[in-house]
């Protein structure tokens, strides 16, 4: 497992990227969660849609999380339906190729993007598939489930 880049270079160069604009590609890509990490806060974000202001919302707020907590927040985001097109190499729907930059900037900083195996495989998708920073799991919604039972905040919207 890669060690993710230190958060606090990230937040210097998160606010000297003015705000809203995450980096691209940067640092080592992180495909799992840091759980051996003694982060105070865990957080799980639901991303089912292919809807790029909705993905939009939900990579800003991990960003936004990780800002204001640095290495003292673990943040997933579980991927599944149509929002697995978001971590897809060549997505089959219409996915603005700077929500996956974004997603990989993230990946760099220790948030990790678990990929519904159900999903993939209604669309005969396989690993290879995926952006190199997806981590695939079995089936998505135990996933949440087990992560809320490590004591992580489920959030949807």
């Amino acid at each position: 497992m890669n060690k993710p880049v230190n958060r606090r270079r990230f937040i210097q160069l998160l606010a000297a990227a003015s705000g809203a604009t995450l980096l691209g590609t940067a640092g080592a890509h992180h495909t799992d969660s840091h759980f051996e990490d003694d982060a105070k806060h865990h957080i799980v974000y639901q991303l089912n849609k292919a809807d790029p202001k909705y993905i939009g919302s939900i990579l800003f707020s991990a960003g936004e999380m990780i800002r204001k907590y640095g290495d003292d927040v673990e943040v997933v985001i579980a991927v599944f339906g149509e929002g697995i097109h978001l971590l897809g190499k060549r997505p089959q729907r219409p996915i603005p190729r700077d929500l996956q930059q974004k997603a990989s900037s993230l990946a760099a900083y220790g948030v990790a993007f678990h990929a519904c195996g159900n999903t993939l495989k209604s669309l005969r998708w396989t690993k290879n598939d995926l952006l190199d920073f997806s981590k695939e799991v079995p089936i998505g919604i135990d996933d949440i489930m087990q992560l809320q039972e490590r004591g992580f905040t489920y959030i949807s919207w």
